[in-house]
């Protein structure tokens, strides 16, 4: 893929900001698997799914059907 576009074709291209808010999110996720060790990434990886799990269930009651 060339620089620059984007490999999703609900994106309207024609919005500059949207293409620039989409390539600073690129930029800053490369910038943290860049700084980041694995075991870092672990480590926080780990902690979301402890977190998660500490959560109480969440009901989904659907609605009457008809």
């Amino acid at each position: 893929m060339e620089e620059g576009q984007l490999n999703n074709p609900t994106t309207e291209t024609t919005n500059k900001d949207h293409v620039a808010d989409e390539k600073s999110y690129v930029e800053a996720a490369s910038q943290f698997i860049q700084e980041t060790s694995l075991d870092k990434m672990h480590e926080i990886a780990e902690a979301a799914r402890l977190k998660k799990l500490m959560e109480p269930p969440k009901w989904v009651i659907p609605e009457d059907l008809p």
